[in-house]
């Protein structure tokens, strides 16, 4: 059994009677920060605000329209700052919604804390150079000129400052935190000097993320550029003839799946050396052993959520016990170069595997083995560029979850370049990965150095 011994005086103070506000690990990080010099977060907050200090819903209704087409400001989603990806998917807002929005301006250098869902988590927005602005369900906290934002940013990410964030959130399913919980988070006080050394690391590890993005635009650009479909625009058009013989061979009436831009981008495919994706590699489903499986540790349960482009994020990892997994892992653990795709909920999504995984894939995720001679990176390439994103898009069924049926996904067209060409681009794809993870080790090592200086002090 797991118990604190609470006095009186410390339960009117914090004004919760739960138990799980009182859990062993939260009191034990609280204590070890008020040994410490320390802050109380709002005392060095200069702004704490959000999407809906702007006005009431009804009148955020009526100002403001978000747009998934390009418009005159970007609006930063939680999604978008998980995968700091502020170019695909992305939601904009118009001229004058964003200058209704002007309570919630981003600039860059601020703190961003998710507020329900994936409530706690912590991000550092960077400076996108173009107008931004903030969305839902998102607080933004701009600090104090005197106050390093990477060090606060480095701190709440760390063991301890997660911990605190965590005692703070309310609500189970999801999960929520309020602004007053944020104001009273407790931040140690430290030396300007390890301030700053904090500080280097971030940012030298932001730069490193910015050249994973440029080593994959490159391997993109290369791709698209070879299959002259660098400036693919489709003309637009209100209807399109479609013979009967081609919805039967589809199987398929509805408008969306026969627009012209899917054609021509077949088309524009045929042209070159190709394979069905199901004559390239052998398929195998996820399992899905249903919520009421999940554990607070114990081996991963990797769902489509934590799957992307760059890898396997463990942020809101699941977790399964470990007679399940020894039952499952001979057909659903992945192994070391086979291919990760997402086939529901977001569908299209493709990672080679880089390192050995102690875990299993869900049922919204297919294991991709090779079984030509194909390059692993520029197949994944192939499938998360336009070459697969539209075909996905074209298949995909759902009203309000898609779903890409595996029969479906074999039959998509796999264009199959010249083998060096093959390599250029997977060679600019693995630096991509490589920067990636250089920025995630400095990261890693910043917390670490938080941490210890923290239990230092402490002693």
């Amino acid at each position: 059994m797991t118990y604190s011994i609470i006095k009186k005086s410390q339960l009117e103070g914090a004004l919760r009677l739960d138990a799980e506000y009182y859990q062993p690990e939260y009191l034990y990080a609280q204590k070890l920060i008020e040994k410490n010099e320390h802050y109380r977060f709002d005392k060095i907050i200069n702004l704490l605000t959000d999407y809906h200090a702007n006005g009431s819903y009804e009148i955020l209704h009526r100002n403001v329209e978000i747009k998934d087409i390009p418009d005159y400001s970007l609006m930063i989603r939680a999604v978008d700052l998980e995968h700091t990806n502020f170019d695909d998917d992305v939601r904009y807002v118009s001229e004058s919604a964003y200058k209704f929005l002007k309570k919630s301006k981003i600039y860059g250098n601020e703190i961003i804390i998710d507020k329900i869902g994936n409530a706690g988590a912590v991000y550092l927005m960077p400076k996108l150079n173009r107008l931004v602005t903030l969305g839902m369900n998102l607080f933004l906290v701009r600090l104090k000129d005197k106050f390093n934002p990477e060090f606060i940013y480095v701190f709440l990410n760390s063991k301890y400052g997660k911990l605190l964030i965590e005692r703070k959130t309310t609500g189970i399913n999801p999960k929520s935190l309020d602004k007053i919980s944020v104001r009273n988070l407790l931040i140690p006080k430290i030396s300007q000097s390890f301030s700053d050394l904090i500080s280097q690391s971030v940012q030298k590890s932001f730069t490193y993320l910015a050249d994973s993005k440029i080593f994959y635009q490159e391997a993109e650009s290369l791709l698209l550029k070879k299959l002259g479909l660098d400036d693919f625009k489709s003309e637009h058009k209100l209807f399109s003839i479609v013979n009967l013989s081609n919805c039967e061979k589809a199987n398929r009436i509805d408008a969306e799946y026969f627009q012209p831009k899917f054609e021509e981008l077949i088309s524009k495919i045929r042209k070159q050396n190709h394979s069905k994706l199901g004559d390239l590699v052998s398929m195998q489903k996820g399992f899905e052993p249903g919520s009421e499986a999940y554990q607070e540790n114990g081996k991963a349960f990797i769902r489509v959520s934590n799957l992307s482009k760059d890898g396997i994020d463990s942020s809101d990892q699941k977790y399964i016990i470990e007679d399940l997994y020894q039952s499952l892992k001979s057909n659903y653990q992945p192994q070391v170069g086979e291919i990760l795709l997402t086939k529901d909920a977001t569908p299209g999504n493709a990672y080679v595997v880089k390192e050995s995984i102690d875990g299993i894939i869900s049922s919204g995720i297919l294991r991709l083995k090779l079984k030509d001679k194909i390059e692993s990176e520029y197949l994944a390439l192939c499938l998360n560029s336009l070459v697969g994103k539209m075909q996905a898009k074209r298949d995909a069924g759902g009203s309000i979850i898609s779903h890409w049926k595996p029969e479906q996904i074999r039959n998509i067209l796999i264009p199959v370049l010249s083998k060096p060409i093959q390599q250029k681009i997977a060679e600019l794809v693995q630096k991509s990965h490589s920067a990636r993870q250089k920025s995630k080790e400095l990261l890693e090592s910043a917390k670490k150095k938080v941490e210890e200086i923290i239990e230092k002090g402490a002693k």
